[in-house]
């Protein structure tokens, strides 16, 4: 039986994703009483499913290896990425208080990083863009590091981790995609295997994390050392006021309701709203009575957080060109009847596919974001009409590379040929027919874009033109590691639905992470973070981890801020 929860402590934190645990760790750490509660069974919210990457220019991994960028180039990016909804005060708070945070979390705390010095911006053309050293990842983790907490902290995604196991971006990733190929990488593959079913027999789990399970886990443990409060099963349903003051709120757990009062304030944090159908009728315009979006993200995130934050006068901030991170989405049947959410994020890229509408056209560069692709199919979907396409390869590159849940050479295919999520013809006609494209748009789409495709060009559409779209390739394809032809059958199909990573829009705050009311003023008391607070990107997307790098940063000055401590004004 869990002890009872405290009636009262300094911070409050509501969610336990990457901004939440930010919050309650740096908060901890400068001396305040954390309390932490999860309404789900389980730690580390959308953040333990992810790829785990933070977008923090000017960190101090990229300044040891002699990345010092200026910060004038980074803010003409933003500038031109952004457009009229640059904000000053949010880009400088994050450009100065964001290679803190790494710091403060590097010499305090059990959260330490890898580099992602060659991971480039996703708008390679766009003034200012970054070519590596912006972005950096949690190191990978030992699970058994966590002792008795490991229970409590979320799984990988079962669609894109097999067996239960996440696989590292770079290095690791490219390992199991050569396999079959070279004798290091069986090696590799094969010791990682061992390892992984070792552990799953001694402890259930994989204990070699990665990603953003690795990120959830460092920050779990950071808060159990430091002493937070950790409570799942527990969940907020009201907020307490005084007067105008949030002072802490109404939790229920077990059945039992009792309050929790806070004398510095509540963080919301619960990971937005990707499930909240209302909210999405109202802000995603392909989704006309919000059933028509599948997002990858928790089923449990459905706005609590945003809902409590209104109820204290704070409002979503309108308006933004995009309310949620869009990304392609496969729906993966299983065996209970539900439906799983394959997000497409790595194959798009790689040589040898392409992306067509039911038209049989393409209508992307299918190697550029997650996001951008999305876009790209809103724009080009009538009005009225489902916003849906098809990732389409031949033999050779489903193999090699896999197509969403159908994983390369030697998963087995058959059984995502027979639950129907894999689509099979011998001919292009005969794959057009069971997928219900139309069969000489799709013949026309192959043999133009072969003709191209076998220079190693994609005159159509640029696939290959931008460091981002070539890192996402395969490096060891040339001329082009985007673009090779399609052609030989037996020839594949997924279908693609719009979905998402999460959502853009939230609570209107201030640089400090304070909800503001109608009027623009704070709320006192009441901080909102992660995908909770209204993205500083303001619905663009300009690159990889611009949702857990803020939210980390501001996680870190929101606790500064209740907490009494300055932050540092100088800049390193």
């Amino acid at each position: 039986m869990s002890e009872a929860l405290p009636q009262s402590c300094d911070l409050l934190v509501i969610g336990s994703g990457a901004g939440g645990l930010a919050a309650a760790v740096t908060a901890a750490a400068l001396g305040l009483e954390v309390v932490v509660i999860e309404k789900e069974s389980l730690f580390g919210g959308t953040t333990a499913w992810s790829g785990g990457w933070m977008w923090i220019p000017r960190n101090p991994l990229a300044r040891a290896a002699g990345i010092d960028e200026d910060e004038e180039t980074i803010r003409t990016y933003l500038r031109q990425e952004l457009g009229g909804d640059y904000d000053e005060t949010f880009v400088s708070t994050l450009l100065e208080q964001g290679p803190r945070m790494v710091s403060f979390f590097q010499r305090e705390t059990a959260v330490d990083f890898v580099d992602g010095n060659l991971i480039p911006d996703f708008h390679g053309k766009t003034p200012g863009a970054g070519t590596g050293g912006r972005s950096l990842c949690a190191k990978p983790f030992d699970g058994r590091e966590l002792g008795p907490r490991l229970k409590d902290l979320r799984p990988p995604l079962d669609e894109i981790a097999p067996f239960g196991m996440n696989i590292g971006s770079g290095a690791d990733l490219r390992h199991f995609l050569n396999a079959t190929r070279k004798l290091p990488s069986f090696l590799h593959v094969l010791q990682r295997l061992a390892r992984h079913f070792a552990d799953r027999a001694s402890h259930g789990r994989g204990l070699h994390l990665v990603n953003g399970n690795a990120l959830a886990a460092r920050l779990l443990k950071s808060a159990d050392d430091l002493g937070v409060t950790l409570r799942t099963n527990t969940a907020a349903i009201e907020m307490l006021r005084e007067s105008d003051q949030v002072v802490g709120a109404v939790v229920e757990s077990g059945g039992r309701r009792q309050s929790i009062r806070a004398a510095r304030g509540v963080v919301l944090a619960t990971g937005g709203f990707p499930h909240d159908t209302r909210r999405k009728a109202e802000l995603f315009a392909h989704a006309p009575t919000g059933e028509e979006h599948w997002s990858a993200a928790p089923a449990a995130n459905t706005g609590d957080g945003i809902k409590l934050g209104e109820t204290a006068g704070g409002h979503v901030e309108p308006g933004l060109p995009n309310a949620g991170a869009w990304a392609p989405v496969s729906l993966v049947p299983k065996p209970d009847g539900s439906l799983g959410r394959f997000p497409h994020l790595i194959e798009r890229a790689k040589p040898g596919t392409i992306m067509i509408r039911r038209d049989g056209r393409r209508f992307c560069n299918e190697a550029d974001s997650y996001h951008d692709v999305m876009q790209a199919l809103f724009a080009v979907t009538p009005t009225g009409e489902p916003a849906e396409c098809w990732l389409v390869c031949d033999h050779a590159f489903l193999r090699r590379y896999g197509l969403g849940r159908a994983r390369p050479r030697p998963f087995p295919i058959r059984p995502w040929l027979r639950n129907g999520y894999l689509r099979r013809g011998d001919t292009i006609k005969a794959l057009a027919a069971a997928c219900g494209i139309d069969g000489a748009g799709l013949s026309e789409t192959i043999a133009q874009y072969n003709r191209e495709a076998a220079q190693g060009s994609d005159p159509a559409f640029g696939r290959g033109d931008t460091p981002y779209n070539r890192v996402q390739g395969d490096p060891e394809h040339r001329p082009n590691p985007c673009v090779r032809p399609i052609e030989s059958g037996p020839f594949y199909a997924v279908k693609i639905v719009p979905g998402s990573l999460g959502t853009f829009a939230g609570l209107k705050t201030d640089a400090w992470a304070r909800v503001l009311d109608g009027k623009g003023a704070p709320i006192p008391g009441l901080y909102a973070v992660g995908n909770d607070m209204s993205s500083m990107m303001a619905g663009r997307y300009p690159a990889g981890g611009i949702t857990l790098g803020p939210a980390m940063t501001f996680g870190y000055v929101a606790a500064h801020h209740a907490s009494g401590v300055p932050l540092a004004n100088n800049r390193s």
